[in-house]
């Protein structure tokens, strides 16, 4: 499937002598299969060989990542054509465990390698695996409760604010040949839990989650310009990266300054754009990732880009749900589309990737016109340092006392059953009243219920600042 999205990336810029010319093959972690070392397949696959490969280990921010770092080696000229790409076969792989069979696919020798890897992103702090609070499906609808607090919308309103901007994401998908799901939900319909649309973890059922369950593969081609020339790719399939940057929040959600907020999408996000030399009012196409609403939300937020502005959409692909969610490989599909959005619009396409839980993000900016100083990427050390200097908040790994709800999801059975709180709470420890106008400086912790009335209660209540003891089992209840 690699492979094959290779050859189309050649096709759509009309040089099929691409696919001789390359020189570094840099592959997307994989869960559908276990590879060792997949770029050098897909070099095999393609009828050619190459001196280095990357394969990444998991987190959805890579694909951008790997292009910065792509761009960085071509402009220095490590590399003069790079192909950056991902797949994967997650239904026929689910399909045949079903059935107790493995898949008859390739294997590799033991001892094969790339030449670079990249790490995991962590997603499992022991504050975290405690309670449960373990996958995206969990964290993510907590962070919407946050989302919803902050902007203190009560649940119903909210509830349809979500659904309407995830219509407009499957509308999107409607229009895109490559959308795993093109027939376009409305609001009602994705906003709705039902058999059809089980509630997963409160306040998301299955048409507000990523859908995973996918064949889908992407990629996507970085070549200097004199390659470029030299294979005959004609310049109106030009577009160029005009800059990047990276950052990464705590990887402890417990620490996060506010649940409902990015400082690294502010920060990277905003010396991106600033290197690109281009203003936000001067953007065009935009996508945002979406897994999830609440990463979009905050992201739009983050960038100061309205989430209901109806002359732009915040996805050019119609996102996870309805685009397909490959696991981490889902922006190699929003950056192949971008490409062709860019050159349709000629005016300048802004890409976001997320790792984790809104933990690591990379940013990149796009161009149908070269940029006046050549591709440029932020310093990660300073931008980095500039999300540190923003602070986090102190967590309290056991906590037996009072606390005050802050956010929670409610996780529900197959049979549609509300049956376990996952919560965010605030502690204070500290002697003297708190600054009502001054910066939350509590603690925060995470706790757990298995009570099924306080669950039933969460799925609809606007509990923001209950009442709660937390117990040191890491358990709690509303008082």
């Amino acid at each position: 499937m690699l492979a094959e999205a290779v050859r189309r990336a050649a096709a759509s810029a009309g040089a099929p002598a691409l696919l001789g010319a390359i020189d570094s093959v840099r592959v997307v972690g994989l869960l559908s299969w276990r590879y060792r070392d997949p770029g050098a397949l897909v070099a095999a696959a393609l009828g050619t060989s190459v001196r280095h490969t990357v394969y990444t280990g998991n987190g959805g921010s890579h694909p951008q990542a790997l292009v910065n770092d792509a761009c960085e080696d071509v402009a220095a000229g490590r590399c003069d054509v790079v192909v950056v790409g991902g797949a994967e076969a997650w239904r026929t792989r689910t399909a045949l465990r079903a059935e107790g069979r493995r898949p008859a696919w390739e294997q590799e020798p033991d001892d094969a390698a790339p030449t670079e890897t990249r790490p995991d992103v962590p997603m499992r702090h022991e504050t975290e695996v405690r309670v449960g609070l373990d996958r995206p499906v969990h964290v993510y609808p907590l962070v919407e409760q946050a989302v919803r607090a902050a902007a203190g919308r009560g649940v119903e309103e909210h509830g349809r604010r979500v659904a309407d901007l995830w219509a407009r994401f499957a509308a999107v998908a409607a229009t895109n040949p490559h959308a795993w799901v093109r027939d376009a939900p409305d609001a009602a319909t994705i906003g709705t839990p039902g058999p059809r649309n089980r509630m997963v973890a409160a306040p998301y059922p299955k048409l507000l989650s990523s859908n995973n369950a996918v064949e889908q593969a992407a990629a996507v081609v970085v070549c200097s310009v004199a390659a470029a020339r030299r294979l005959g790719v004609p310049e109106d399939r030009w577009v160029f990266p005009l800059a990047g940057a990276e950052a990464s929040d705590t990887a402890a959600i417990a620490a996060r300054p506010v649940l409902a907020g990015s400082p690294a999408i502010r920060l990277a996000g905003a010396a991106a754009l600033d290197l690109a030399g281009v203003a936000l009012a001067d953007l065009g196409p935009v996508d945002l990732y979406s897994c999830f609403p609440s990463a979009v939300q905050v992201a739009a937020a983050e960038l100061g880009l309205p989430v209901d502005d109806p002359g732009r959409e915040l996805t050019v692909t119609g996102g996870l749900t309805f685009a397909g969610g490959p696991w981490n490989n889902y922006t190699t599909h929003a950056l192949a589309t971008m490409h062709e959005r860019v050159l349709a619009e000629q005016r300048p396409g802004l890409v976001t990737a997320n790792s984790g839980y809104l933990t690591k993000h990379s940013i990149g900016v796009y161009g149908a016109a070269p940029p006046r100083d050549g591709f440029r990427r932020a310093s990660a050390r300073a931008t980095q340092a500039a999300v540190d200097a923003v602070g986090t908040t102190p967590v309290v790994a056991t906590w037996d006392g009072p606390a005050e709800l802050e956010a929670w999801t409610v996780v529900h059975d197959r049979d549609l059953r509300p049956e376990r709180v996952l919560a965010a709470l605030r502690v204070d420890g500290r002697d003297g009243p708190r600054d009502p106008d001054g910066p939350d400086r509590r603690g925060r912790t995470l706790a757990a219920s298995d009570d099924a009335a306080l669950a039933a209660h969460l799925v609809t209540a606007a509990a923001e600042g209950s009442r709660a003891r937390v117990r040191a089992d890491g358990s709690f209840t509303l008082v």
